[in-house]
């Protein structure tokens, strides 16, 4: 994370694979609306990052034993800029909020076809954005 006098600029999560919707902690399906569909999830040993139709939630848990949780929710429409990086086995998604909070999804030790669903993703995110 950076900071600018004990202020967050920028968040960063590494996650490492995709996790099936079916797998998901129950827990994760109470922050998505009703009706509202999950179109694809990743996963840290800890931390769970969920796309829906409409937004982004990141569970990040700062403990292993899952004693402190804090989630963070990401509406598409309040995304004012992104970007995608790709690197040799990595993604990266920079999301610039209405705010000017920062976001920064890694996903690592990636594939060529993971890379591909995230770039699939990552276009359905845009749309949303544009509508």
């Amino acid at each position: 994370m950076a900071y600018i006098k004990f202020k967050e600029l920028t968040h960063y999560f590494n996650f490492d694979r995709k996790i099936a919707l079916s797998d998901l902690p129950e827990y994760t399906k109470h922050y998505v609306s009703e009706g509202e569909k999950i179109l694809i999830a990743y996963a840290t040993r800890r931390d769970k990052c969920l796309f829906t139709e409409r937004k982004i939630v990141l569970f990040d848990r700062k403990d292993i034993l899952g004693g402190k949780k804090k989630i963070h929710f990401f509406p598409y429409k309040n995304i004012s800029s992104t970007a995608i990086v790709f690197k040799r086995d990595s993604v990266n998604i920079l999301l610039t909020m209405d705010s000017g909070y920062q976001v920064n999804l890694s996903y690592v030790k990636m594939s060529a076809a993971d890379k591909t669903e995230i770039r699939k993703i990552y276009y359905k995110l845009v749309e949303s954005i544009d509508k």
